[in-house]
């Protein structure tokens, strides 16, 4: 069974949009399929009609970019019309027997156009209204919120199978009025193997850090606002009053990075917060490992309620103790107090008090470790996960279409 996956980006790009699908397309592989990976003009610009990266064919759609000039809407209506184009040259060549359209609702639209006839997939991994919310590029509301939305529902409707990565986004889709039976969860997941636990820390980076002897509150991503990392920095001064050897340790960056500088040093925490700006893939883990707790702050907002992140995910695998917000995409990952804990989202009082428990009585961290790891290893794995996409492609092939039209 040859999928062809429309992507928004791919490797060698790093996101978690890009481990999540190269994850998927392992495994998928792994049962013997045959998954093939094609990017839109959202990849990036560039000539090639292909690459080879890391042992992958990567079907690309050659552009200059997507044109500035373009209003919004026309620019849109102009990426779609592109990634048809290339992905009906696509389909023609190698004949797939399903089309797997992963979110945003652009990558959908060229999908079933090109497709003549051929199955189409959509998987949503957050709706694109919400992600523009959080951007500051819209509001809830807005006419421009309004039209994603019912884009979002109209592709959800045409598409013969949905998949989605939560329980949160399920039931969102689900209220739009289409049936369980169309709606599949495909969990997030990590590969353990590729997460082995920690067992000490990198004394070389600790003495470059300054870290020694410090209880060390640690996170590793891209700077969104939606992250709650400010939050996090002005919630610092309270916790430092009862432990004062805690320092909060930032790795990577992002758009919020100088707002959160600015935070730092009008709160005097200097000294307190240690910014290391984005580090290679491979370095990663070695910041890991200087971290007593990894805090994944995030605000309650729509997207984070309904979607689950990948992060404390991987640092459960990596013998990593987590302390979450509780808010929906966290609740689906942690159960609070034995893999991992949890507080109210958005309350300062609420996180100063359960991280100061968990501080205090390091004797309980052993088990919600061993738990964390034992929940990836057996339950939150990429095989678990691709497994269920059998019964959504076997539904897509005995959904009684005519069959694919290659043309000539």
């Amino acid at each position: 069974m040859r999928i062809l996956h429309i992507l928004d980006h791919s490797i060698p790009k790093h996101s978690g949009y890009v481990f999540r699908t190269m994850s998927i397309m392992a495994e998928q592989k792994a049962r013997g399929w045959d998954p093939v990976l094609i990017t839109t003009p959202r990849h990036g610009p560039g000539d090639e009609m292909s690459e080879e990266v890391e042992g992958w064919t990567i079907y690309r759609t050659p552009n200059k970019g997507i044109p500035s000039w373009m209003p919004p809407g026309i620019r849109e209506r102009w990426e779609m019309h592109v990634s048809r184009v290339r992905l009906q040259q696509v389909i023609r060549d190698i004949r797939p027997d399903i089309l797997h359209a992963h979110s945003p609702v652009l990558n959908f639209f060229p999908a079933k156009r090109a497709s003549g006839g051929i199955p189409v997939v959509y998987e949503i991994r957050a709706f694109w209204e919400d992600a523009a919310v959080d951007h500051g590029s819209t509001h809830e509301g807005s006419l421009r919120y309004r039209l994603s939305r019912s884009l979002e529902t109209r592709a959800i409707r045409q598409a013969t199978q949905v998949t989605t990565i939560c329980e949160g986004l399920r039931a969102d889709i689900l209220a739009r009025g289409i049936k369980a039976d169309k709606v599949t969860v495909i969990p997030n997941a990590v590969n353990a193997d590729a997460f082995p636990p920690i067992t000490e820390k990198d004394s070389p980076l600790l003495k470059q850090l300054n870290l020694q002897g410090k209880s060390v509150l640690g996170f590793a991503g891209s700077f969104y606002a939606y992250e709650g990392l400010e939050f996090l920095i002005r919630a610092l001064p309270q916790l430092l009053e009862k432990h004062p050897d805690i320092r909060l340790l930032l790795v990577g960056g992002g758009p919020t990075e100088d707002k959160l500088k600015a935070a730092t040093t009008l709160l005097g925490l200097e000294d307190k917060v240690i910014f290391t700006g984005r580090v290679p893939h491979s370095e990663v883990r070695r910041y890991y490992s200087l971290a007593d707790i990894m805090v994944y702050p995030r605000h309650s907002i729509r997207l984070t309620e309904t979607v689950t992140p990948l992060k404390p995910l991987e640092a459960m695998a990596m013998n990593r103790l987590v302390l979450a917000s509780d808010i929906g995409g966290h609740r689906e990952l942690i159960e609070d107090g034995r893999t991992g804990r949890m507080f109210r989202a958005d309350d300062a009082a609420d996180f100063t008090r359960v991280c100061s428990d968990l501080i205090q009585n390091r004797e309980n961290w052993q088990s919600m470790l061993a738990a964390g790891r034992d929940f990836v290893e057996n339950v939150r794995n990429w095989k678990n996960s691709v497994a269920e996409y059998e019964k959504v492609y076997a539904r897509c092939l005995e959904s009684g279409n005519q069959g694919p039209h290659y043309g000539p």
